[in-house]
């Protein structure tokens, strides 16, 4: 049996287990997913070997540890310096990020993005902003402080802080905080929200399965939104193909996560 976790703080919402034992169960493959709550992230690689895990995930606010944690980092991980998928290999951690993807599949259906801002400056908007960049997107970065902007700055990415910021207009707003998954806040105050609300075409919170603060006060417009649904499965997909090694096809792992989501 090989076993998988998804560690976060907090994880007690993740829908990651029922996801990926789906995709087990529907294929045929032994293997069982849980969920690690893990507020010290130092610890990630410890309880990675000693629960004898074959992969993982990493969510909330642990995936730029995880960066540092691995013993390879490939693909666009390396170039976000986050990662929310790992791999044993041969004894060894190997560090992927399948956000980046997932989120840019997710964001079809807004039809023509130029430019958009992310809020937030955690591991998420890290790979949301390189994808972003990567498709041709200017991605504009709004944080609370300057105290995670460092990684943004070095990457030339127009960054501020609630102090500096004046409104402008945007394609496209994305809540990459966790605001609002276990309180309720938002991740912007209230006034600038309000404003950045009347300054956009459309709107995205990477939190899923819960009506945040910050949807409820998008709800009030007539913005299209969504919430993280369709990146955590687009994700999900291609985390799923990563721990079972390219013995099945993106198609047919797709099929039975699909179904996940209706359980």
């Amino acid at each position: 049996m090989n076993l998988y976790s998804i560690f976060g703080d907090p994880i007690s919402h993740s829908r990651s287990p029922l996801m990926h034992n789906t995709v087990f169960k529907t294929l045929g493959f032994r293997g069982c997913y849980t969920r690690t709550q893990l507020s010290d992230g130092n610890r990630l690689r410890e309880l990675f070997f000693a629960k004898g895990l074959s992969g993982a995930n990493v969510t909330v606010p642990h995936k730029e540890i995880a960066y540092a944690l691995c013993d390879e980092v490939r693909g666009i991980a390396k170039k976000i310096q986050a990662v929310n998928t790992l791999v044993l290999e041969n004894g060894r951690l190997i560090g992927y990020n399948t956000d980046a993807d997932g989120f840019m599949s997710a964001i079809q259906s807004f039809g023509t993005i130029k430019n958009a801002l992310i809020l937030g400056a955690g591991g998420t908007a890290r790979a949301l902003s390189i994808a972003l960049r990567d498709g041709g997107i200017t991605a504009t970065i709004l944080n609370r402080s300057s105290g995670r902007l460092a990684y943004f700055i070095h990457e030339a990415f127009p960054t501020y802080t609630w102090d500096n910021f004046t409104v402008d207009s945007y394609d496209l707003i994305i809540n990459t905080t966790s605001a609002g998954l276990s309180d309720n806040e938002l991740p912007i105050p209230q006034l600038l929200l309000n404003d950045l609300l009347t300054h956009t075409k459309g709107v995205i919170d990477v939190i899923y399965g819960k009506e945040t603060p910050f949807l409820r006060e998008v709800k009030r417009t007539a913005l299209p939104y969504k919430d993280g649904s369709d990146m955590l499965l687009e994700q999900g997909i291609l985390a799923s193909a990563l721990f079972l090694g390219g013995t099945y096809t993106i198609d047919a792992i797709k099929v039975p996560m699909k179904y996940s989501f209706l359980l």
